[in-house]
């Protein structure tokens, strides 16, 4: 096999990859758009690139400006309780929230409340940013949210 032959191959080998990788990105972004998720995040917020960074680290290190306590609740009154909470901070002009939801150890399997937070932030119109709190401040059993300021 020379040195052509080889080069073709490995060019038809990449692009059927190509095609499979964009078959793939195409049936996941046709069940997204069809089960109405979508990428709340995805938004580009205009100015400063810097100062944007700047903004999300301070945010990030700062302490929540209210927390809620969710854990030993069914996950319907865990819902009906953080409505209100961030209908509320919100409507403070809060930054930063805490949910306390528990790190699930007398649930078998994954935990239950902390499944439910991350649903009710992807769907939370307001909701931007989480992640896992420092273990001093609840690891995993807690999670903070930043809230996107109003447009």
């Amino acid at each position: 096999m020379n040195f052509e032959d080889i080069l073709n191959k490995w060019e038809n080998s990449n692009s059927n990859k190509q095609e499979k990788i964009i078959k793939h990105t195409n049936v996941m972004e046709t069940w997204l758009r069809n089960n109405e998720v979508f990428d709340k995040d995805k938004e580009i917020i205009p100015g400063n690139r810097a100062a944007n960074a700047q903004e999300r680290r301070r945010l990030k290190n700062k302490r929540p400006d209210a927390h809620i306590d969710i854990h030993g609740l069914t996950r319907e009154e865990a819902w009906q309780e953080l409505l209100p909470f961030f209908n509320n901070a919100k409507n403070n002009e809060m930054e930063k929230l805490l949910i306390i939801h528990g790190k699930g150890n007398h649930t078998s399997g994954e935990p239950v409340l902390k499944r439910l937070v991350m649903e009710f932030i992807e769907k939370c119109p307001y909701a931007g940013e989480s992640g896992r709190e420092k273990s001093a401040g609840g690891g995993e059993g807690a999670t903070w949210v930043l809230l996107k300021k109003s447009k």
